[in-house]
């Protein structure tokens, strides 16, 4: 039985930008919380702090239950989790280190479970990390038991078990319509005024209202499409209306309010025409990413649905039934999923507040629409995307990713 439970989160006001981790041992039993850690660790990106914040956990709970103790571990970083569960490789050689320092703690407990979590189901962890923040902005650290002291950022014990704790107060966010209002909340007092005209010129800065936009562009008709058949990595090409939908997304995104900064395509051919479309009215070029392809149909590719319902029925069943099922020889909900946060979060990280449109497909979209939503794999099969439609989501470094727009079509009218 799982002895102790770790939830470790971190962030980064810019990514790169001023970062912070907090991380949460509980017995795994009743939830009761063992320890706690923060820490403002100057710049660096959202992976770096998450990171940092799962040493934090791993070193607090060696503290608390000792060598070989039995843990589960949980993230609402995929990209951590998925990395030291052994099921993604690690690309980012600036990570390589502190994953190896991870897994060297990992190895003196028994971690018997790596679990991605979703946000809002991590906030002790995420709270503990916007104090550490929070308090380094002011040029104060954070300390166990809701204080700080003055000095530099960073200084602060790997762990620490709470006494009679009362948090810090947490700014809810009220209007989701603009998560950077966070920032305009209250007026800064004369004291934070001071401490943040202190900490000029070390990174640390009020929160941002600058977003990164992704613009997501499904592509035109295909005889696919026109026949309602499965189209995944076979690589139909546009029809004459196919194209002219391209066209009038191409119209409306050469004008304001929009005019991507950058293009992104699938490298299916379906995808690239749309994208072309665009970058040839706007000036652009196409950049490919392969993580941006539809999801892998196996056997059924070209099949309409009822052909797949009369020659597959149970396995047409489980894959409707749940994202973990897969077509034969296919992809699952559920893998696709992974591949494409890890290109949503790229993108993000890559091109920090200006506007790029992402060409794809219906799963793809979807899946980027979910996770900024927060909502659960099941939600793929409560949405509908029109070919050529438009949808917006835009992210602030200092709040939530918020979905501005859906399934728009107004350009084919």
């Amino acid at each position: 039985m799982t002895s102790y439970v770790i939830e470790a989160d971190g962030g980064s006001r810019g990514n790169p930008g001023p970062a912070g981790y907090g991380a949460v041992v509980r017995d795994a039993a009743d939830g009761q919380v063992l320890a706690e850690a923060a820490e403002a660790i100057g710049v660096a990106t959202n992976n770096v702090a998450e990171y940092r914040g799962l040493i934090a956990g791993l070193t607090a709970v060696l503290g608390v239950g000792g060598e070989g103790a039995e843990v589960a571990v949980r993230m609402d970083s995929k990209l951590v989790i998925e990395q030291m569960a052994g099921r993604w490789k690690i690309k980012n050689e600036g990570l390589r280190p502190l994953a190896l320092e991870a897994g060297a703690l990992a190895r003196r407990l028994r971690v018997v479970e790596w679990t991605w979590i979703p946000r809002e189901h991590n906030k002790h962890a995420d709270r503990l990390a916007n104090e550490a923040m929070d308090a380094a902005a002011k040029g104060l650290t954070w300390k166990a038991g809701g204080t700080h002291d003055t000095g530099a950022p960073g200084s602060v014990p790997a762990a620490a078990v709470p006494a009679a704790r009362t948090p810090a107060p947490v700014v809810e966010q009220t209007d989701l319509l603009d998560a950077g209002a966070i920032a305009e909340l209250s007026a800064p007092t004369a004291s934070v005024a001071a401490a943040q005209q202190r900490s000029k010129g070390t990174g640390w800065a009020p929160p941002t209202r600058v977003a990164t936009s992704l613009l997501l562009l499904r592509h035109g008709e295909t005889p696919l499409s026109v026949e309602r058949r499965f189209s995944g990595l076979g690589d139909a090409e546009l029809t004459a209306n196919g194209l002219a939908q391209a066209a009038a997304a191409a119209d409306r995104l050469s004008r304001e309010p929009y005019r991507p900064d950058v293009i992104v395509s699938s490298p299916l051919k379906r995808a690239r025409q749309t994208a072309e479309a665009v970058a040839q009215r706007t000036g652009l070029d196409v950049e490919i990413d392969e993580d941006l392809r539809e999801a892998d149909f196996g056997a059924w590719e070209g099949h309409t649905f009822t052909e797949v319902q009369r020659e597959w029925p149970a396995e047409l069943a489980a894959w409707l039934a749940g994202p973990d099922a897969a077509p034969p020889g296919g992809e699952s909900f559920a893998t696709a999923a992974r591949r494409v946060q890890a290109a949503g979060e790229r993108l993000v990280e890559r091109y920090e507040g200006k506007t790029v449109l992402v060409v794809s497909h219906v799963t793809p979209i979807k899946m980027l629409l979910r996770d900024a939503l927060t909502a659960p794999l099941g939600a793929l099969y409560r949405m509908h995307l029109d070919l050529a439609c438009l949808s917006l989501i835009e992210y602030y470094a200092d709040g939530p990713a918020v979905v501005k727009s859906f399934n728009d079509t107004a350009h084919l009218r």
